[in-house]
């Protein structure tokens, strides 16, 4: 004759088909984290989705008055100040629009229409780039003052007279 033995299941190992408190708990946290992910993606996402405002904006919103903005304009060359002994630069950008077609034309009819909505930029502590030239375009990343000024402590300049696009045609060409 055969002989059957029953074993009882150990205690604290759970089976499939009781409830287990713990899971939940685990579960509650996963979810948790998993929002506080999608909400910071998103709400980066929204912060960044305009990557820097226009002259125009800044000066006529006084909203943005004291915060840390991201500002665009066009530099005017002959406003270019620079203090060698105490690093400090000096100059004025002029509005360019939010839309363009070309960079270059926008930039050059910017800086020099002397009717263009300008501001002054104040720059310490950073040796003068030899991009900051007539008609670059100035991104800058700083704070409007009380007085009107807007005191950046990052430049990031682009000319488009030294980034031209080459075409195709010339770029076979001179193989």
């Amino acid at each position: 004759m055969s002989e059957a033995t029953w074993e009882k299941a150990r205690a604290g190992t759970p089976t499939r088909t009781s409830f287990n408190p713990d899971r939940w708990k685990y579960l509650l946290a996963a979810g948790l984290i998993l929002a506080a992910v999608v909400y910071l993606v998103v709400s980066g996402t929204m912060a960044g989705a305009q990557y820097f405002l226009t002259v125009e904006k800044v000066v006529n919103d006084p909203a943005y008055a004291g915060q840390t903005v991201r500002l665009s304009g066009a530099v005017v060359g002959d406003t270019i100040r620079y203090d060698t002994a105490n690093l400090i630069i000096d100059f004025e950008i002029a509005n360019i629009p939010e839309t363009y077609e070309d960079l270059g034309l926008t930039l050059y009819q910017a800086a020099n229409d002397p009717n263009a909505q300008r501001m002054p930029v104040h720059i310490e502590g950073q040796v003068k780039p030899d991009l900051l030239q007539h008609e670059a375009q100035a991104i800058l990343s700083g704070h409007l003052g009380d007085d009107g000024v807007f005191y950046a402590n990052e430049l990031l300049l682009k000319c488009p007279s030294r980034f031209e696009e080459t075409g195709a045609e010339q770029v076979i060409g001179q193989e």
